[in-house]
């Protein structure tokens, strides 16, 4: 099972899937847990130079080199895991580009769709769990934990463009698509998010 995280900077994605891998492991699941961009040593080490600061890349670049990533996480993590049966947690996928890449760069979706087949083989999430927050809180909080990268530091309507992108993606698939209040207190956003996720294994009979 490939269950995704998804949002703007600043949600909680990375801490929600880090709470949802310790509680499935405790209760005697094999779980990977991985994310893009990156989630093999190729994709890291692409995911350092892709984010850097003063880097000029122009979009369609920052879209070839994502899907270059996302091929090797393929066929390295993910396919590898499910064949095996395990359950996989990553966070961002496949709805990260049409959000970023889609309406934040303003990309071609019908571009990004032919590159996203190829590289995915036809993977799709189970369940993703979208954590939405409005855009000047959850780069409050991205800006108050690090320095930003290249992609947090663009303007508000880039960031906005991303979060409507979401949205728009989670109304056009409902069934897959689990949306929660990232405004929560981390604790009761991870009990929704587990009792969604343990809802889902069962009707998956796993």
């Amino acid at each position: 099972m490939l269950i995704t995280f998804e949002g703007i900077e600043g949600c909680g994605k990375t801490t929600q899937t880090g709470l949802l891998a310790d509680h499935l492991a405790r209760r005697g699941y094999s779980v990977v847990r991985t994310r893009e961009p990156g989630g093999t040593p190729f994709g890291e080490a692409m995911r350092e130079l892709l984010l850097k600061k003063d880097m000029d890349v122009d979009p369609l670049c920052e879209l070839m080199i994502i899907m270059a990533m996302r091929a090797q996480h393929v066929d390295e993590v993910i396919l590898p895991a499910l064949r095996d049966g395990r359950i996989v947690l990553c966070d961002r996928f496949s709805d990260a580009t049409y959000a970023y890449q889609g309406s934040g760069r303003k990309i071609d979706t019908a571009t990004i769709d032919t590159l996203n087949t190829m590289v995915t083989k036809g993977i799709r999430p189970n369940l993703t769990v979208l954590l939405d927050i409005p855009v000047e809180k959850g780069l409050r909080r991205r800006a108050a934990s690090s320095d930003m990268d290249r992609i947090e530091g663009e303007d508000l309507s880039f960031h906005q463009r991303v979060r409507a992108a979401y949205e728009k993606l989670a109304k056009e698939d409902p069934k897959r698509f689990f949306v929660v209040d990232a405004n929560l207190k981390i604790e009761a956003l991870h009990n929704l998010i587990r009792a969604k996720v343990e809802n889902t294994l069962k009707s998956y009979g796993i």
